[in-house]
């Protein structure tokens, strides 16, 4: 059938699982995932965010009699962390990125998943259970609070339409730049930062709506809208409660690897060429992050501690990936 088209198919006709209007427009969707993390790479390398940095940073951090049990947690998620970031530099050498930017967006999220959750702990002794209520025990503890360093640290502290506004004023005032467009600098990658950020804004207070839609008080006003004033004031009050910090962006970017229909990523032949530094770009992220997980965890650790535990990891690691280069 010369004139098969799965791209015109499916944008036509949906899937079992998604209706047309539900399939994405490739067209904007990979654009956005390969250009912010191309703005975070850009970010962790002008900001110069590597472990002796982070470590500075969090002078002021105080050591903490961790128990048995948290110590051991906290070692443990920075190495799975550590072994998500080997994975992501051996992927980096295949000839073509398409092939694997799909599981390499997992790895990614879930070194950044340990490496938060290495913090947590190291924090208050916290280990929560669930990815959402991970993320939002960092946005307390670490966003919050300005302990995130930048540029893992902006947040917005509601999703009320004031408060979006207001909170992301100051992030888009360092520069401003299209999700669509590659950054090639500094400026133009803080300008796609915010504007990802945004756009998880706009994706979380969707998610909030349908939420609302379905609780037993909203279903009583008769209405499926938000046109009414009481319609608004469940909503709103619902877009209140909730915050939001980088670790709700990495959720949503591993949510569009893990379910996002099958062209996303591997169907166009002009994706491999779009991709050639994203791997690497994955690699960079990672690393920042885990650098600034590992320094705050260092300080709760103490000196001693932290140098018996990468002197037990470098003289019994399997991976090829170096603790004490990433972490001393």
């Amino acid at each position: 059938m010369p004139d098969f088209s799965l791209y015109t198919r499916m944008r036509e006709q949906g899937t079992l699982a998604e209706t047309p209007q539900d399939v994405p427009d490739a067209r904007f969707a990979l654009p956005s995932t390969i250009n912010w993390m191309r703005a975070l790479a850009l970010l962790v390398d002008d900001l110069g965010l590597n472990f002796r940095q982070a470590h500075t940073a969090y002078a002021n951090v105080q050591r903490r009699n961790l128990t048995d049990r948290e110590l051991n947690s906290v070692c443990e998620q920075l190495l799975f962390a550590l072994h998500q970031l080997a994975s992501l530099r051996a992927l980096a050498v295949v000839e073509n990125k398409a092939d694997v930017a799909r599981i390499a967006i997992m790895a990614w999220y879930y070194g950044v998943y340990g490496a938060a959750s290495a913090m947590i702990a190291a924090g208050d002794g916290a280990f929560p259970d669930t990815h959402a209520a991970t993320a939002q025990q960092w946005d307390r503890q670490f966003a919050a609070t300005g302990l995130a360093l930048a540029p893992f640290g902006d947040r917005l502290s509601a999703l009320t339409t004031a408060v979006v506004e207001q909170e992301l004023a100051p992030v888009r005032a360092r520069g401003k730049h299209s999700l669509t467009i590659v950054p090639t600098s500094a400026e133009q990658a803080w300008g796609c930062h915010a504007e990802y950020l945004a756009g998880t804004a706009k994706w979380e207070q969707w998610n909030i709506q349908e939420r609302v839609r379905e609780t037993k008080d909203f279903k009583a006003l008769g209405t499926e809208s938000f046109r009414t004033a009481a319609a608004r004031g469940f909503r709103d009050a619902a877009f209140a409660r909730r915050g939001i910090a980088f670790l709700h962006e990495a959720s949503r970017y591993r949510g569009k690897a893990n379910y996002r229909d099958a062209i996303y990523l591997a169907y166009g032949r002009s994706v491999p060429s779009l991709l050639i530094t994203f791997v690497d770009d994955l690699a960079s992220v990672l690393s920042g992050f885990g650098a600034m997980a590992a320094a705050y965890a260092s300080r709760r650790m103490g000196r001693d501690l932290w140098t018996d535990f990468l002197d037990d990891l470098e003289a019994k690691r399997s991976l090829s990936l170096s603790p004490k280069t990433e972490w001393s």
